[in-house]
């Protein structure tokens, strides 16, 4: 997800913990989680929580709000990068019922965890236009067939690379399988003055990126961590030969560095001009283009769906959605802020300022989107192609076990079989209905 640089036990009803089991389910009147469509009332001030926004866009968008709505301030609460330590936060705030926390920026996999416990308030369906929006999108932000979030932003990962460099290799499309990948950064290698550069990254830390790039390596391998039938699905031969690409591009084709590097680091090895390809977010397309000295690769890269073992691979979808905390003050206030953000006109103004991914599916259409961010049609298909994360109540749990099984196998801690042997055992129980 690009989960923004906006660009990551059990609860006890009435005990303060981070933890996702739901405290309770339907509830025998048709609840599904959160609370009623019919609660959102109330005008007044209000906060919007997100990650760290690095482009001053999302200020902007709240100043031109505040502007026209003098008696509906708008705060903004900015968390850590790190979608863990966001996440963690909005859980803290949420298990104190606490009102501090008004429209929530969530990603598009905290949805059924935040539902179930009860912490999102269910959204009017027919307040609300989804009509315009990418049908994966508009999914993420359901739970049992009602609506509890609005897309915001959609992410998909697309492999960013070195067009000038390829081409000064005789190279002339970009790769669509692993092994046509590592025989281009050969090529490349031979070039003067490239020898030391590293060939590819994609995200090995033990972060939630770890989790998405799990996905994509079991998905591009035909396989999936949780099967159809909503229980874990690792003891396959595709599982296997996902994470031996993860283990195998981590020790040969990787910066020595790769376990320390997260969406930003990466962000700025790329910028450097020491990768040649890289698995990477929309959001970073702007940025690397900056032509302010920031960036040795301005006008130097492009974009290509993500390459697979036999052909093209799959992507994640990611992005985020905005919610509103069932213990706010003013609802009806935050729907009509949610509204704002989401419409099309902040949409476009977003995808011009960020580049990052928008739910409107008319943007990606459009010939002046598309004449600045020539990856759109690449990352339209990436969409509505894309993998989802686990779907689970218990997320925290489930990525974490993720997580943790994952880099055990990248860093050589454990076998590759054992690894997935372990995750199976764990998910199990954490999946169970």
């Amino acid at each position: 997800m690009r989960r923004i640089p906006l660009i990551g036990g059990t609860v006890m009803c009435a005990a303060v913990a981070l933890s996702l089991s739901a405290c309770g389910g339907d509830d025998g009147g048709g609840s599904a989680g959160g609370t009623g469509a019919a609660a959102l009332e109330g005008r007044g001030p209000i906060t919007f929580v997100t990650g760290k926004d690095r482009s001053g866009n999302l200020q902007k968008q709240v100043d031109a709000w505040n502007a026209q709505h003098a008696k509906e301030q708008v705060r903004v609460i900015e968390l850590p990068d790190e979608p863990n330590d966001q996440r963690q936060q909005m859980i803290q705030n949420a298990t104190t019922r606490s009102d501090a926390y008004s429209v929530l920026n969530l990603d598009v996999v905290w949805t059924a965890e935040f539902t179930a416990n009860r912490w999102l308030a269910e959204l009017p369906k027919d307040k609300i236009d989804l009509s315009r929006m990418l049908p994966a999108t508009i999914t993420t932000g359901q739970y049992r067939d009602r609506l509890y979030a609005v897309p915001s932003t959609s992410d998909a990962g697309m492999l960013y690379y070195r067009e000038d460099l390829l081409k000064k290799a005789g190279i002339s499309a970009p790769p669509k399988t692993y092994d046509e990948m590592w025989d281009a950064c050969e090529k490349v290698r031979k070039l003067p003055g490239a020898k030391d550069i590293d060939c590819f990254f994609t995200e090995v830390n033990k972060t939630e990126s770890m989790t998405i790039s799990a996905v994509e390596a079991i998905g591009g391998a035909g396989g999936a961590i949780i099967g159809a039938d909503g229980k874990p699905a690792l003891n396959t031969p595709q599982a296997r030969q996902g994470v031996e690409f993860l283990v195998n591009a981590k020790k040969e084709h990787m910066p020595k560095e790769a376990v320390t590097l997260d969406t930003e680091g990466g962000r700025r090895y790329f910028q450097s001009g020491r990768l040649v390809f890289q698995r990477q977010w929309p959001y970073q397309y702007a940025l690397a283009n900056q032509k302010d000295g920031s960036s040795k690769v301005a006008g130097k890269f492009a974009v290509a769906p993500l390459p697979g073992p036999a052909g093209p691979g799959v992507a994640n979808l990611g992005g985020h959605n905005l919610a509103i905390s069932a213990f706010a003050k003013n609802k009806a206030t935050s729907l009509d802020f949610v509204r704002y953000l989401t419409g099309e006109q902040s949409q476009r103004a977003n995808l011009l300022a960020t580049s990052q991914a928008p739910t409107v599916a008319a943007l990606y259409d459009d010939p002046e989107m598309v004449k600045k961010f020539p990856y759109l049609p690449v990352l339209k298909q990436a969409i509505a192609n894309a993998r989802p994360r686990p779907v689970a109540v218990k997320y925290g749990d489930v990525t974490a076990a993720i997580q943790g099984e994952m880099y055990d196998a990248v860093t050589g801690k454990k076998p590759v079989d054992q690894a997935l042997t372990d995750l199976q055992a764990k998910l199990a129980p954490l999946t169970a209905q």
